[in-house]
């Protein structure tokens, strides 16, 4: 690629001098970040850091105090149907009678108005979104029967079936175990062929063999590449004993976690 179309192609995401607070209470201050397109980018940090605020700004469902956000270089908001959000936790009971089918054609809602029902070319794109996350056999059941991972499945394709070029997951192996952690990020890692991805995790370690890039956020942000990303770094963003834990899928010298002694999961 030369120069010339270098830079005439927009950042996936750029962000400016942001700031956000609820009501007194500071966030976000002067963050900068910008994430170009195709990179697989994990943010970690501390509860009450500011992590899933920041996603909801890079979505438009938050508005900015000061600074200025862009991604692909429009609005949020005007972009919006550009990004796939996987949340923390499903917006709806688990006990609600619906298909997983239903769930995923959800997902259709953000390609613009619609009035009537789904058409074919929606139902071919929830089974082709079901089959690119291996959850095809799940179609007719209740959501309401899924186990954590294949719940984290679906979700991931009701976020896939509005074609989306950048994909933003909150925490999404919060509530699964190790081995199917290790399978999400394997699918994410197929993913990122085609897509943008940034990621929300605690775990530092996990990530590293995945991602291109971590941004360490504590109410400001600060990027490593992987290969930079030590112990002091670790305890500096969460100013807390952490624990070194050895991922089995990574064959290096164990990182020090981001599962620190009395972090849980939660939003940030």
């Amino acid at each position: 690629m030369n120069d010339a179309a270098a830079t005439s192609t927009p950042a996936a995401i750029e962000v400016a001098g942001l700031c956000f607070a609820y009501g007194e209470v500071p966030v976000l201050e002067d963050v900068h970040l910008t994430v170009a397109p195709g990179e697989f980018l994990g943010v970690v940090g501390p509860n009450a850091g500011g992590k899933s605020t920041l996603l909801k700004l890079i979505l438009g469902l938050q508005k900015p105090s000061a600074g200025r956000i862009r991604v692909f270089g429009e609005p949020p908001r005007r972009a919006r149907k550009r990004s796939g959000y996987v949340p923390q936790y499903p917006g709806f009971p688990r006990d609600f009678p619906i298909s997983v089918e239903d769930v995923v054609l959800m997902g259709r809602f953000g390609l613009g108005w619609r009035l009537g029902p789904w058409t074919r070319a929606d139902r071919r794109a929830a089974a082709a979104a079901l089959r690119e996350v291996e959850a095809l056999d799940l179609r007719e059941r209740q959501i309401g029967t899924l186990s954590g991972g294949q719940l984290q499945r679906v979700l991931l394709a009701r976020a896939l079936v509005g074609e989306p070029r950048l994909l933003i997951l909150d925490e999404p192996t919060a509530n699964i175990d190790q081995r199917l952690e290790g399978e999400i990020f394997e699918l994410l890692a197929q993913l990122n062929r085609r897509l943008t991805i940034v990621v929300v995790s605690h775990d530092i370690a996990f990530i590293s063999a995945y991602v291109s890039r971590v941004a360490c956020l504590n109410r400001t942000l600060v990027c490593h590449t992987t290969d930079s990303i030590d112990g002091q770094t670790i305890q500096d963003l969460y100013g807390e004993h952490v624990r070194h834990i050895h991922h089995a899928h990574d064959q290096s010298e164990p990182l020090a976690t981001a599962a620190a002694g009395g972090q849980q999961h939660g939003h940030g």
